[in-house]
């Protein structure tokens, strides 16, 4: 059985999640600061969008470490692909259309959600904070329906 869930083998999807959850640990217990990626999002948006909301004290004040940590985001991927692949640029066949909606729903709903995925499925789950488990949940419930709908709607 999983063979057919991972057919590339679960140790590095175990690696990375332990890695995930060292980084986001130290990252608390060194600092008290929370990792979660919207606010990485909107904190650098703030350099750009001067409203009110992107204006924020959390945000401005944050921005600098925050994008340190998207940085750390990027090169860990990079070096991903450099060291552990062939080097093939990652392909997908969904247009381009489609993830650009897709990308706003889900900032949409990151913002509506008052956190994203990382920040309540990781940091939030994490500490045992439960409006944490009710945003994860929602946020499956959400995903598999709608993967379901679009993998219908799409074939």
């Amino acid at each position: 059985m999983l063979t057919s869930l991972f057919p590339l083998g679960w140790q590095h999807y175990l690696l990375g999640g332990l890695l995930i959850g060292l980084g986001t640990a130290l990252l608390f217990v060194f600092t008290g600061r929370i990792g979660g990626m919207s606010t990485v999002f909107s904190s650098t948006w703030s350099y750009v969008v001067r409203g009110p909301f992107f204006q924020q004290p959390r945000f401005t004040g944050s921005r600098g470490w925050r994008l340190v940590y998207a940085a750390g985001l990027i090169v860990g991927a990079a070096i991903w692909w450099l060291g552990f692949t062939d080097g093939t640029p990652l392909a997908t066949r969904v247009p381009a259309w489609q993830l650009l909606v897709g990308g706003f729903f889900v900032g949409y709903g990151a913002r509506l959600g008052n956190g994203c995925t990382s920040g309540h499925g990781i940091c939030g789950l994490g500490s045992l904070q439960w409006p944490s488990l009710l945003a994860v949940l929602t946020f499956m419930a959400t995903a598999f329906l709608t993967a379901n709908l679009a993998a219908r709607w799409l074939a």
